[in-house]
């Protein structure tokens, strides 16, 4: 009988990081198909990663201070006193957290099993992967300042209305007994009680916070390079390719069309939200619309497979459910509320 534990090692692709593997499949395609459009690509999306370089080193810094000093521990403050007080605390500062998607699910397993009510919770389910300091600095440098805080805006405006509506509605059939069982806390990252112990601003006095620091910011450096290099690529791709009329004509001009459909297909066609960016951006130029734009990162945001991951494993189906019943509903309005703005 054939040693079956061995059988991975004929996948060696595995193993490989699948947006680095997506990054070299695209450009070798592009050598194949249309060998003159290769370097125009590549020097388009290297231009793009040099003007966006000073805030990645921000972003990266911020991020890694953030976690060597324990700042986060911060955010267990939100979740004490009275219900209202805790949706508006915790709006506030999921749209603030630098929490990644991994981390989310042992943090709001932990508040879940201490009691926290699920409204408070669902704020911050719904507002921490809208924005983080690392994507405002990305979104700032790509899409503008007012872009980047009507998006945080935004973040903290959805938290709002998942939290205030789960307190309304928590006696109905969607919401009573929400939980699929007791959660534990714990999980990956390193992450084993998430909001214990006080913050050491003074990071730098202990060996294992340098580690940190220095870990968390590599690891940073390297998940935004390879994300917005992949982007960077699509987006030369799609400013090549794409007629802008073809753009222009499904998600431009006024009115509530084109923010609806920008909330609907960004839910399903999100990468990541810091790919999201500059494919943003690019459709932009070709002629989005402001408010459809919007909608497609508050949506897609939301909806982005870890995102989701998180609430589907703690949750159940109706929750999960009204989660992205949330998440629709409030990428409109966002979308609405800029392009009235912009």
């Amino acid at each position: 009988m054939a040693d079956i534990s061995q059988s991975p090692q004929r996948f060696p692709f595995r193993s490989l990081d699948k947006a680095w593997l997506a990054l070299g499949l695209i450009l070798l395609a592009v050598a194949v198909l249309d060998f003159a459009q290769l370097w125009p690509t590549v020097t388009f999306a290297a231009a793009a990663l040099g003007r966006t370089a000073p805030y990645i080193l921000f972003a990266v810094l911020a991020v890694g201070w953030l976690k060597a000093t324990g700042a986060e521990n911060l955010l267990a403050r939100a979740f004490e006193g009275r219900e209202a007080r805790m949706i508006v605390l915790a709006a506030l500062f999921g749209g603030l957290s630098p929490f990644c998607s991994c981390q989310v699910i042992p943090f709001i397993a932990a508040l879940l099993a201490v009691g926290a009510p699920l409204s408070a919770v669902m704020a911050f389910w719904l507002a921490s992967p809208l924005m983080d300091p690392a994507m405002f600095s990305i979104t700032s440098g790509t899409l503008g300042f007012d872009f980047a805080l009507a998006k945080t805006g935004a973040a903290v405006g959805i938290g709002l209305l998942g939290g205030f509506g789960t307190m309304a509605l928590k006696s109905s059939p969607v919401f009573t007994d929400p939980l699929r069982e007791k959660p534990a806390v714990g999980g990956c990252c390193g992450v084993k009680k998430p909001f214990s112990g006080q913050p050491v601003w003074k990071f730098w006095q202990e060996p294992e916070r340098r580690a940190t620091f220095r870990d968390e910011s590599l690891s940073n450096a390297l998940f935004l390079l390879k994300w917005l290099l992949l982007a960077y690529v699509l987006e030369a791709l799609m400013i090549h390719y794409i007629p802008a009329d073809a753009v222009a004509s499904v998600l431009g001009g006024d009115g509530i069309k084109p923010i609806l459909l920008g909330a609907i297909v960004g839910a399903p066609a999100y990468l990541n939200g810091y790919a999201a960016v500059p494919l943003v951006d690019a459709l932009l130029q070709q002629g989005m619309a402001q408010g459809a734009a919007m909608s497609f990162v508050i949506a897609g945001g939301v909806s982005c497979i870890p995102a989701a991951v998180a609430v589907w494993a703690l949750v159940k189906p109706r929750v999960f459910a009204a989660y992205l019943g949330y998440a629709v509903l409030g990428a409109v309005l966002a979308g609405l509320a800029w392009g009235a703005l912009a």
